[in-house]
């Protein structure tokens, strides 16, 4: 049996609090629509990009799914986010595109009794994988379908790492490491 490191928000910080309470609009509701109005003025291919404590406060609402489109290597490695579903939208050190991926999205969210209206968010390593498999997924009818910025780790810093700059970790929100 593998040990899990589980890494979450400290509920006396009361700076991030307060932050986390900065960033989000009062409603999930609220959250989605602001997403939709961007995503309309940027003209984007799919619903919308939502910051990773909207995201998660979604999630934790259960208004919303996410599903982590990262390949298996880098959960495993990287870490993830508790309870998040997993399909790949790469495979392989050669980062090949799964050719299975709406197929499998389709059948891991049915399987949790959600249909192609549920409102879904994708998270990947900076953003940029999600928004392609955002836009394939609204491409095959999905209606839902928004990109978490800067996904789990965030853009590269000076010093050339990521994990500081935006993206969930940096938000000190919920991920476990294997």
């Amino acid at each position: 049996m593998s040990e899990s490191t589980q890494f979450l928000p400290d509920s006396t910080d009361h700076h991030n609090q307060h932050a986390l309470s900065q960033s989000t609009p009062s409603t999930g509701e609220q959250v989605l629509a602001n997403a939709r109005l961007l995503a309309q003025q940027q003209d984007l291919p799919f619903a919308g990009s939502i910051s990773p404590p909207d995201a998660w406060h979604l999630v934790q609402d259960g208004q919303a799914t996410l599903v982590d489109v990262r390949t298996a290597e880098e959960r495993k490695f990287v870490g993830y986010v508790p309870d998040s579903i997993h399909v790949a939208w790469v495979t392989g050190i050669s980062l090949n595109r799964n050719p299975r991926f709406v197929k499998e999205f389709e059948n891991k969210v049915k399987g949790l009794g959600k249909d192609m209206n549920s409102v879904v968010v994708l998270l990947c390593r900076s953003g940029k994988r999600s928004a392609a498999a955002a836009e394939a997924l609204t491409n095959s009818g999905f209606t839902h379908i928004f990109n978490i910025d800067s996904g789990f780790e965030g853009e590269i810093n000076a010093d050339n790492q990521r994990g500081f700059l935006g993206g969930w970790r940096s938000h000190s929100l919920p991920w476990i490491q294997d």
